[in-house]
């Protein structure tokens, strides 16, 4: 039998004991569960986001009002109702308008007669020539408020200028209206924009024929509408919301848009080709600086400063400190600790 010195013994003991508290002493590695995702090249295209209503195009839609104070007739067509060009919406009182189309026509005559009679007076010299050129101008208004009697007589039935959907009524029956006051709107559905209002800052990134993307309602997270292009914007600070108006033309809508609709836009204001982009979740403010957690191949996540060039509502332009092809903690970086392990979040 081998006998080890006691000195041996004691040593070794020591030993196993020193490495038993070491083990239990030590903090076993964090373990995170996050999602992640591999920084890609592309296209970044940055954008201005606001919030606006669909409206008609101009020159597609129509207001109309009674040509001077009467009652109402007739109403004839209800609101959303789709008509054609010329086709008869309101029906005034026209006992107005045919008294004074009658008085216009007889002083039309009486014009007409006054003006033969002048100018033959005045080639044989009876009178001046000053009383036949008098005479011609009394002709001449005579017959401009003949021609304006007979429009307004015209006017008593309410026509549609365009062939299109009724989008207001305000007329009803037995009232009583003033000249001028509009009372029936006409729009075309096929020709429909969305009006937004951008600060000067904001509309200054922007520029016609950019691209954008619309979608229902006035947060970013309603249904897709479609796309559309800017194609006007403002040269002028409207003076009541201080914003400068930019009307987008909806080129490719997923469904058919309503007048007074509320949307959502996202305007693409720059676009940078060969651009390393991650989604937004993955950047983690860290003062004055930008920090991403970035994935090794044993799944250790490590602290990253990293410059950010342009942001738009779903990803990140990184310019400088990440490559593409690296993978980078998004949902769950918040809280994590450099050297951490990662375990994939199922989605």
């Amino acid at each position: 039998m081998i006998r080890l010195p006691l000195l041996c013994l004691l040593a070794l003991a020591a030993c196993g004991k020193a490495g038993s508290d070491d083990d239990s002493d030590a903090a076993p590695p964090a373990v995170v569960n996050a999602r992640t995702a591999v920084a890609e090249r592309g296209v970044f295209r940055e954008t201005v986001d606001a919030t606006g209503e669909v409206a008609a195009r101009p020159g597609s839609v129509a207001e109309l009002a009674a040509p001077g104070p009467t009652r109402v007739a007739r109403v004839m067509v209800a609101v959303g109702q789709r008509v054609r060009a010329g086709q008869p919406l309101v029906t005034f009182d026209e006992t107005t308008f045919a008294a004074e189309a009658r008085t216009a026509q007889a002083a039309l005559a009486n014009a007409e007669h006054a003006y033969e009679r002048a100018r033959r007076l005045s080639e044989a010299g009876i009178v001046p020539r000053k009383e036949a050129e008098q005479a011609a101008a009394d002709l001449a208004a005579a017959r401009g408020n003949a021609q304006v009697a007979r429009h307004t007589e015209a006017l008593a039935t309410l026509r549609s200028p365009i062939a299109g959907v009724l989008t207001r009524m305000d007329a009803v029956l037995g009232a009583s209206v003033d000249a001028g006051t509009p009372l029936v709107e006409v729009a075309d559905p096929a020709a429909l924009d969305v009006q937004f209002t951008l600060s000067p800052a904001e509309a200054a990134r922007v520029h016609p024929g950019a691209e954008v993307e619309l979608v229902e309602g006035q947060t970013a997270g309603g249904s897709a509408l479609g796309s559309g292009t800017v194609a006007d914007i403002g040269v002028a600070v409207d003076s009541v919301s201080h914003g400068v108006p930019v009307r987008v033309r909806i080129t490719a809508p997923a469904r058919p848009v309503r007048i007074g609709e509320m949307v959502t836009g996202h305007i693409t204001a720059a676009s940078r080709s060969d651009a390393v982009m991650v989604p937004v979740a993955a950047l983690v403010p860290a003062g004055d600086d930008v920090t991403v957690f970035v994935v090794d191949s044993a799944g250790v996540a490590h602290a990253r400063q990293v410059t950010v060039g342009g942001r738009s509502r779903t990803v990140a332009e990184i310019r400088d400190g990440l490559a593409a092809g690296e993978r980078v903690v998004t949902e769950g970086a918040y809280g994590i600790e450099d050297s951490a392990h990662v375990q994939a979040r199922p989605r």
